[in-house]
């Protein structure tokens, strides 16, 4: 099982580079029922994985000029905040049981992998029904709504806390009608913003988790190796059909997962 989750390490990069995004989503699932990690201390490991990974794939997106700082910054800070926030002081405060429906009993780590099963069917939505032109291009001048971004920041912030999921679906679509970026300039801010709320939120836990650091250094560089095949890979295979069959992809595993912890 765990050269099944190294080789499974390196698609998750393959993907972030061919497609851009969504690769974060297999973190935990891989984590979990490949490596055997907790679910909990999986989602703290799937930030610091998301995080270094985004962060390398960004470094070539700000080469090309797809990389606005500007609104990085301002998309990301309330982002960032979030995310911590709820790592140090939300997930703990967590009950180990959180509520009991009949003899059924939803522990912590249940309702964590359920969260994120539910994150996975509606990435999935944003997947399959695909997105804004990559070549399209906004001429209006930007013009920030404050306090949507506030909004939008903290909602993704959360989430990504919880489920350890750097939340590219929601921050791309967010960047290109909130910040006016076309959609090129969106993906590769999206990265730094990725890259920065999520190993932010990776020190909330550090002091809370016993973090295996060699396996979690393995599987990130395994994942960052992938992002180059990924990148290469682009140049010969059409992204916008991966993305729809990688799409189904997710919708399939996130039902899985929904079936096996609320049926097996």
């Amino acid at each position: 099982m765990e050269i099944a989750g190294y080789l499974a390490s390196i698609v998750i990069g393959i993907s972030l580079g061919l497609i851009g995004g969504g690769g974060s989503i297999l973190t935990v699932p891989v984590l979990v029922y490949l490596f055997g990690v907790e679910p909990v201390l999986a989602t703290a490991y799937s930030l610091f994985i998301v995080g270094a990974t985004s962060l390398v794939g960004s470094v070539p997106k700000y080469r090309q000029g797809l990389l606005n700082m500007k609104t990085a910054l301002i998309f990301g800070a309330p982002a960032i905040a979030a995310v911590y926030a709820t790592r140090k002081f939300i997930v703990p405060a967590i009950p180990n049981q959180v509520f009991t429906i009949g003899t059924f009993t939803v522990t912590k780590p249940i309702l964590l992998m359920l969260l994120f099963a539910l994150l996975m069917v509606v990435a999935s939505y944003s997947m399959i029904k695909g997105n804004q032109k990559e070549n399209d291009v906004t001429t209006e001048k930007q013009k920030f709504n404050y306090p949507l971004i506030l909004l939008e920041g903290a909602v993704v912030g959360i989430l990504t806390g919880l489920v350890g999921a750097g939340g590219g679906f929601l921050i791309i679509p967010a960047l290109v009608l909130l910040g006016k970026l076309p959609m090129k300039q969106a993906v590769g801010t999206s990265l730094l913003i990725i890259a920065a709320k999520s190993l932010i939120g990776f020190l909330g836990d550090v002091g809370h988790q016993t973090i295996d650091w060699k396996l979690l250094f393995i599987v990130t560089a395994l994942a960052i190796g992938g992002i180059f095949i990924g990148n290469k890979l682009s140049h010969k295979i059409s992204g916008d059909k991966l993305k729809k069959g990688f799409g189904w992809f997710v919708l399939v595993m996130g039902v899985y997962i929904i079936i096996k912890e609320l049926f097996l």
